[in-house]
């Protein structure tokens, strides 16, 4: 691999999602607390041949609407899902349709992380995925993974997964 790519990959979701989990998680290899993010974080995260700056943008209602302003150079939206938060997976199917819809979100790839698959009554990443109708996205990238945000299982392996999408995407 000659040299290293940069890469706007955008982590938006829910709150209480884990999307402040995972980033640090990635970024520092161990887990932090955190607090509601207000705004945005933004680090960031070298990952093989790729360095991702990772906008982690908060998820609470009153901030959704502000999440346009964050698309355009965006190469690959991460959303995050609580996979045992029931009551709000069509909240979360609502805004994702959304912002897929967007023009500037038109060639994001995109790696759904269904998190928190370590609590009882835990979606599937199967649920998942037919909850937000993702098998509908015939033009898009797109690829779910299970994920635990404080241990780091599954992280990794949907970072291999957009790490190889994004690579292919720029030849």
């Amino acid at each position: 691999m000659i040299g290293s790519q940069e890469m706007k990959i955008l982590m938006l979701g829910l709150d209480a999602a884990g999307k402040t989990t995972i980033l640090y998680r990635l970024k520092l290899a161990e887990v932090v607390t955190t607090i509601p993010t207000v705004g945005f974080n933004v680090e960031t995260v070298e990952y093989k041949n790729i360095n991702f700056t990772v906008w982690d943008v908060g998820g609470q209602d009153k901030i959704r609407r502000l999440w346009r302003h964050y698309f355009q150079g965006t190469n690959a939206l991460i959303y995050v899902v609580d996979s045992s938060d029931r009551d709000r997976i069509s909240d979360a199917k609502e805004e994702l349709e959304k912002m897929l819809q967007e023009q500037e979100m038109e060639n994001a790839a995109l790696l759904v992380l269904a998190n928190k698959q370590d609590l009882p009554n835990a979606m599937t990443p199967a649920e998942v995925m037919e909850a937000l109708e993702l098998q509908k996205l015939r033009h898009r990238k797109w690829f779910i993974q299970s994920t635990v945000a404080p241990t780091g299982d599954g992280l990794y392996e949907g970072l291999d997964w957009l790490s190889r999408c994004l690579s292919s995407h720029q030849r």
